[in-house]
């Protein structure tokens, strides 16, 4: 079992920034990626990033060159750097671990970010 908790999310304008993390605790051993994805009213969830354990990074095209994704495995986090944000990024984002050999998807209960015109 893997439990993941996310925070840093809230209310932000037109180009400005916000980061978020992503705290993983209980079988962190079976661990390989962690990503994370969104969900807007009405749409249907959409990747945003993801990164593996030896740090190979993949992105949505809707976010490229505005988000970062980034890994610590010692402290079994991971973090998105949201720069340059547009009123279309407005969803709950959720952090997502899925495990080695058994490719098992775990999610956490997502936070809310609301970008403002």
């Amino acid at each position: 079992q893997v439990q993941l908790v996310e925070s840093g999310g809230g209310l932000v304008q037109a180009g400005g920034s916000l980061r978020l993390s992503c705290a993983a605790s209980g079988s962190i051993f079976s661990i390989n990626a962690m990503g994370w994805y969104r969900q807007a009213p009405g749409k249907q969830r959409q990747l945003v990033a993801t990164i593996t354990k030896d740090g190979s990074t993949n992105y949505g095209d809707s976010v490229k060159g505005r988000f970062t994704i980034s890994r610590d495995n010692a402290k079994n986090m991971v973090y998105l750097q949201m720069n340059s944000l547009k009123p279309e990024d407005t969803a709950v984002y959720y952090c997502n671990a899925q495990t080695r050999y058994t490719l098992y998807n775990y999610w956490g209960q997502g936070t809310q970010v609301t970008v403002s015109s």
